[in-house]
């Protein structure tokens, strides 16, 4: 039963190898396709004395879709918090162990004896949105102090 295992296989990479082999290196003429075509061998190039595309064509995918600091709909967003904060509310737990969150907020740091999940306190501290956290939601937000409210 194994012979005939490694039989098989030996035989499905032989007939890839030969299929392989078989192809056009690009040293004669274009072998046509299975639909009948010539296979595609340059790129083409752009016409020079051909139209420009206007600025305002939406053909560039690196191009921002809207100004920064504007959302699509026009309205300007909030720019992040950068000061220090004074949160008050009820934590919660986050999606992944260990994860504390108030008002959207993911509490990193400050005594863990006050800042436990149902619990509702008070903090201060600064928001970090550019920190990286496993926590999978939330803006990161450095305690400073925390207490009971």
């Amino acid at each position: 039963m194994r012979t005939l295992r490694i039989a098989a296989t030996a035989l499905i990479v032989c007939t890839a190898l030969v299929a392989c082999g078989g192809q056009d290196t690009g040293g004669g003429s274009a072998t046509p396709t299975p639909t009948g075509a010539s296979p595609v061998t340059e790129l083409p190039t752009p016409d020079p004395t051909g139209p420009v595309p206007a600025p305002s064509d939406p053909v560039d995918p690196t191009a921002p879709l809207s100004p920064p600091g504007e959302r699509p709909g026009g309205g300007k967003t909030k720019p992040p918090a950068t000061g220090e904060l004074t949160l008050t509310g009820r934590i919660e737990s986050g999606v992944e162990p260990g994860c504390l969150l108030l008002d959207g907020y993911l509490l990193l740091g400050g005594p863990r004896d006050v800042l436990t999940a149902g619990a509702s306190v008070t903090v201060i501290g600064q928001p970090a949105p550019d920190m990286l956290t496993t926590c999978q939601q939330g803006t990161p937000f450095k305690v400073t102090s925390a207490r009971r409210s």
